[in-house]
């Protein structure tokens, strides 16, 4: 099957997927989109919103969707890594033997990040980025495909351990999850209040997944949309040559590479997704909040004068 084939088919599965997961999911079209996105570019996400915003059921329905394993980890103050990762226990004939944790599937909730010590962060990390997992010095692979879908809620902060910045940076995408509009409020209340059962199917698999990711890496990128990306990045640093007075006033800290290819890829999938065969700026620009809203920091001018961080990048746009 050529390129353009795969392409068309994975633009078909894509819709099908929608439609089942708004089977459940009342809107939030957006959230659906972008965690689409960074399955498919094989990325993490990280989803800041209030409780009660259905995240957890969001990422579940997807999972189900896929044909994926999930587990959801609640992260509390006391969890250990061993605790995620797995640990080695003496089996009956006297040998040590390894017991998996609930890192060992491919999508993985880690519910309220933010509540459990920088050692387990720390541990997830590793699994994310390295797609492994180190227990009594030896390795071990995760399932493949392995996704982490973390959430934070952005009004508590008493008993959190903030993610450092350099932790951050490994999530592809910062979600912010909102409240549902009235007709959306409504149609949640009706649909949630019944015994009504929902049944939704299996459109995917694991295999697809990982080859849609193949095809998409395979995107052919203009070098004009290339220098677009890391230009806007450029933009973020304020000892940049190309950075704007804007940059200079209200951000402490820019972006580093690692935003530049997300950038790309993201683009990639978001055109692949809409039907087109090679991304535009347009698709640069689609993909950029989401991706630069979390590695930038802004200063205490920025603070004061209520600026957003959306709102910075909207006029770095």
């Amino acid at each position: 099957m050529s390129n353009v084939e795969e392409v068309d088919q994975l633009v078909k599965k894509y819709n099908t997927l929608k439609t089942e997961i708004h089977k459940i999911i009342v809107g939030q079209d957006d959230v659906v989109d972008q965690v689409l996105i960074s399955i498919f570019s094989r990325g993490h996400c990280l989803l800041v919103g209030v409780p009660g915003l259905a995240k957890t059921l969001l990422v579940n329905t997807i999972s189900r969707t896929l044909g994926l394993s999930f587990n959801r980890i609640q992260f509390t103050p006391d969890l250990m890594p061993s605790d995620i990762v797995g640990s080695e226990i003496l089996g009956e004939n006297r040998t040590f033997k390894f017991v998996k944790g609930p890192l060992f599937n491919n999508i993985v909730l880690a519910d309220e990040i933010n509540r459990t010590p920088p050692k387990t962060q720390s541990a997830l990390l590793e699994a994310m980025q390295e797609r492994h997992v180190t227990a009594a010095g030896q390795n071990y692979p995760l399932p493949a495909p392995f996704f982490v879908l973390a959430t934070q809620n952005p009004i508590e902060q008493e008993g959190t351990y903030p993610l450092p910045e350099a932790q951050l940076d490994r999530f592809m995408f910062n979600i912010w999850v909102d409240y549902p509009s009235f007709e959306e409020e409504m149609a949640i209340v009706k649909s949630t209040t019944t015994d009504t059962k929902i049944d939704i199917k299996q459109v995917m698999s694991g295999e697809e997944i990982m080859r849609f990711q193949e095809i998409i890496r395979e995107i052919p990128v203009a070098d004009n949309v290339l220098e677009y990306a890391v230009r806007l990045v450029g933009k973020t640093r304020i000892n940049d040559a190309s950075a704007p007075q804007l940059t200079k006033d209200f951000i402490s800290w820019g972006a580093g590479p690692r935003a530049s290819q997300y950038l790309i890829i993201g683009a990639k999938c978001h055109a692949v997704l809409k039907g087109k065969y090679a991304p535009d700026i347009e698709d640069v620009q689609a993909v950029a909040k989401p991706i630069l809203r979390h590695r930038l920091v802004k200063n205490y001018k920025a603070e004061a004068e209520g600026y957003s961080m959306d709102r910075i990048i909207e006029e770095l746009l």
